[in-house]
């Protein structure tokens, strides 16, 4: 995400020091201090999390509030970062208790990253059905009450019943809300300013609201240039509006140059449901095999049950749609996960079992809510069929060639065939380096960056903020370097310093390193690889891939430090 408003923030205090500011100073179990640093030293993993979780609950009896806070931030931001928010409702709600019985307890930032912490629960109710309604309006209405009515984040709080109401399908108390959110600007803790008409344009497009759904998305940009999410989330958002009372070809060229980046995103993976709808719909039921079969093995690990439900329903539509046209017979390959055993299933077979997947997930929110709203949205959406004649996809040189995965004839559908063009020999051609195809390899990930006047491209991925360019004499060296949009106050100097050495005692890539600026600590990494000899296009998007994913890794690992 980010973009997808899934930053979780961190703070930078060090645990054990003295408070300042708005801040009292309750008392302090300097075991429970060290035990907490032990615990956020820990690998990723339910070890980690079981020890944070018993620090919690020793600060609890032994009374030392703010380490028993401290725990819980560490706990969300954990769940957080492994796409649990079901698991946020408990330590949000006992550290609001807290700071409600001990005002000033926290900062005025650790108070608004609190407040957001408490959207997400909120949110959590969207995502699963493992959440209860009742606690999560109770958080909402606590919400509320801390925004007030005409508070920065009263519009968040409008969003969020909107969003509710609409999940639990009341459409008259959703437009109700929805007119109170839109055009109005997120507060702090309202999550993407850029990515709000996407999300206003998804509910529009729900209600069958498609000129209103496309005139959102034409409304001028609020610091869409700061998403990362942008402008492909807004292109998905657009993808069926488009098709039903807009532009098809407008569709097409959306789909195609989205698609280039979430086949790939982990954060991307609700966005899939609306490409596997665009493809059935539009007619193009061969990419949307390949799609399905390319994107398969993530629904055995979801971002949430919404997420999966509604990929699983969007492929039981295409698998549909290409039993009509006679391609039912087609086998697409399901890898092996846990006990499952790998199989090659025929469309027909496929389709049923996704069906049945989603119409499962869909009954147990509907259990949940008390309504029938998803077991009816789910069946309106097998009951589509092809609006009107394809129209041809732009030509696209990301290729769904899979040889075991993807049907005969993709190619028909606007990949390009194997071998040829740019992906063919020419593509593994030896040649100079150059900011051209520094710039070749982020367009063709589908990436936002900037050139500037030294011919550096710079570019912004999560938390990270990254920098290619040509180095060495002949700028034959490929450069890149990424910096962590968080930094540490100048007061963390050697813990700054022992990080980077942890980190590249560990890892080869990114090289890591502080730079004191005096007042505060810059935390970046490096990767330079000699290409005297000349680079193949193919090779050279290999060293961006990697250089922009060990970059983010570095980032994000700079941004969980305590």
């Amino acid at each position: 995400m980010t973009g997808r408003d899934e930053t979780t923030g961190s703070r930078t205090d060090v645990p054990g020091t003295p408070y300042a500011g708005d801040r009292v100073a309750p008392r302090r179990v300097a075991a429970l201090v060290a035990a907490l640093a032990d615990a956020r030293d820990l690998p990723d993993g339910p070890a980690h999390l079981a020890a944070v979780e018993r620090v919690a609950e020793q600060a609890d009896a032994a009374g030392d509030v703010r380490s028993a806070v401290d725990a819980r931030i560490a706990l969300i931001e954990a769940y957080l970062l492994h796409g649990e928010r079901w698991r946020l409702v408990e330590p949000v709600r006992r550290c609001l208790a807290a700071t409600d019985h001990h005002p000033g307890l926290l900062t005025s930032a650790e108070a608004a990253l609190l407040l957001r912490y408490q959207r997400y629960a909120v949110e959590a109710l969207l995502g699963t059905p493992r959440v209860g309604l009742d606690q999560t309006r109770a958080l909402l209405d606590d919400l509320a009450r801390r925004v007030g009515a005409d508070g920065p984040d009263a519009p968040t709080v409008a969003e969020l019943r909107c969003r509710i109401a609409d999940h639990l399908g009341d459409e008259p108390t959703a437009r109700h809300f929805f007119e109170r959110w839109a055009g109005t600007r997120p507060g702090p803790s309202g999550g993407c300013a850029g990515c709000a008409p996407a999300r206003r344009a998804e509910l529009l497009a729900g209600w069958g609201e498609w000129h209103a759904a496309l005139t959102e998305l034409r409304q001028p940009p609020t610091d869409a240039d700061d998403c990362t999410d942008q402008p492909e989330r807004s292109l998905v958002a657009g993808l069926l509006p488009e098709l039903r009372a807009g532009d098809p070809s407008r569709a097409a060229a959306a789909h195609v140059r989205a698609y280039r980046r979430h086949r790939r995103e982990p954060a991307a993976f609700p966005h899939l449901a609306t490409h596997l709808r665009f493809c059935a719909l539009g007619g193009h039921l061969e990419r949307g095999l390949a799609i399905l079969a390319e994107q398969l093995p993530r629904l055995d690990r979801p971002s949430d049950d919404h997420a999966a439900m509604e990929f699983a329903a969007a492929g039981a539509l295409v698998c549909a749609m290409a039993g009509d046209a006679g391609l039912g017979g087609r086998k697409i390959h399901r890898p092996a996960y846990g006990e499952r055993s790998a199989a090659d299933l025929d469309v027909a077979a496929l389709g049923a079992l996704l069906l049945g997947m989603a119409s499962e997930l869909a009954g147990s929110f509907d259990a949940r809510n008390g309504t029938g709203h998803h077991s009816g949205r789910i069946a309106a959406w097998l009951a589509e069929r092809p609006l009107a004649a394809p129209v041809p996809l732009p030509f696209d040189d990301e290729r769904l060639d899979e040889p075991d995965t993807v049907p005969d004839g993709v190619g028909q559908a606007g990949v390009r065939p194997t071998n040829t063009g740019p992906t063919g020999p020419v593509d593994e051609e030896l040649t100079t380096l150059t900011v051209d195809l520094i710039t070749a390899a982020l367009d063709r990930r589908g990436d936002q960056y900037l050139v500037d006047e030294g011919g550096a491209v710079v570019g912004r991925w999560g938390d990270a903020e990254i920098q290619f360019r040509r180095a060495g004499e002949r700028g034959e060296v490929l450069h890149a370097r990424a910096m962590a949009a968080r930094r540490l106050p100048a007061t963390r100097r050697s813990e700054a310093y022992a990080f980077c050495n942890a980190w590249n005692h560990d890892r080869l890539l990114p090289k890591a390193y502080a730079h004191d600026l005096g007042s505060e600590i810059v935390l970046a990494g490096d990767v330079a690889t000699d290409l005297a000899h000349g680079v193949a296009p193919a090779q050279l998007r290999v060293l961006v891939d990697a250089a922009i994913a060990t970059g983010v890794a570095y980032a994000g690992a700079v941004a969980a430090l305590p």
